[in-house]
């Protein structure tokens, strides 16, 4: 299982000298196995880079939206495969209660917001609904699990899994919502069996401690409450994600710094930067880092 970062910010995109690190397009992660299968989880502005890196060749695309807030589609109608004819591109996110998913993703995808209707792609496209429960499916050679987790709007993390290995989707996630830290046991809170045990985690890292008080309900963590939960759910490694538009590379260079030095964690951290690459193999715990 390789996985590669196209954009870890959240909120806005921030491109600039002071980005450059950890990279300024929202959020876009492309999950590649073994046998071919192609994921892309969210469809941030990260989205039109690794849409123009995959070849012509390719026929089927995954898309799984944790949510559509705008900094996780906005890219959605700049993504090649959608403009290519024999393409067939699934897109999986959560059910709501009013609208399809075809409808909410249409409010974007259609005048006066973006040129073009959706129903006018030349790609094939599907639209799979993810219930409020725990949900499994197979896709290609992962085993993909998605929950909703806890963050404003119907919002959904991700459990992937294959022979290689296990990793988690939560770039959107309030577990702790309020509280000082994780006291409760780890099936009372959100994203906990999702996150349980996996080789890789990537996780909402937005908030400084002073920051979160002023935003308690937003749906987003510190960073040391991604920490936290990294060690309540027992996860291997950890990738903080999510990055506020306002944490240029050295202060997430400091923010991470400071946690790492706060005691010895049981797991490694790998910063969440665009352009990075960590590939699990089918060892226990093998893991390649580019």
């Amino acid at each position: 299982m390789k996985v590669t970062i196209w954009g870890s910010r959240g909120s806005v995109a921030t491109p600039g000298p002071d980005t450059v690190r950890y990279g300024g397009n929202t959020s876009c992660v492309e999950v590649r196995g073994e046998g071919g299968t192609l994921l892309v989880l969210d469809a941030g502005t990260g989205i039109r880079r690794l849409g123009a890196s995959l070849p012509e060749t390719i026929r089927r695309v995954d898309l799984l939206l944790t949510h559509l807030h705008m900094d996780h589609i906005q890219g959605l109608g700049f993504f090649a495969p959608l403009r290519r004819a024999g393409v067939e591109v699934h897109i999986w996110g959560p059910a709501g209660s009013n609208h399809s998913l075809r409808s909410r993703l249409g409010r974007y995808l259609s005048p006066p917001l973006f040129p073009v209707h959706i129903r006018e792609m030349p790609c094939t496209l599907y639209f799979h609904e993810l219930p409020d429960g725990l949900a499994t499916h197979e896709i290609g050679e992962f085993e993909v699990s998605a929950a909703v987790v806890c963050h404003p709007d119907p919002t959904l993390g991700y459990r992937i899994a294959s022979a290689s290995g296990t990793l988690a989707y939560l770039p959107d996630h309030e577990p702790a919502l309020g509280l000082s830290g994780f006291t409760l046991p780890g099936q009372w809170v959100s994203g906990y069996s999702l996150a349980r045990d996996v080789d890789l985690l990537i996780h909402d890292a937005q908030y400084t401690g002073s920051q979160y008080e002023e935003r308690v309900g937003w749906g987003h963590s510190t960073m040391r409450q991604a920490f936290e939960f990294a060690e309540l759910a027992g996860v291997r490694r950890l990738s903080p994600f999510h990055h506020d538009p306002t944490h240029d590379d050295d202060t997430l260079d400091f923010l991470i710094d400071v946690e790492q030095a706060a005691r010895e964690w049981p797991f490694a951290v790998i910063p969440g930067a665009e352009g990075s690459t960590v590939t699990l193999t089918q060892w226990s715990n093998g893991l390649v880092e580019h």
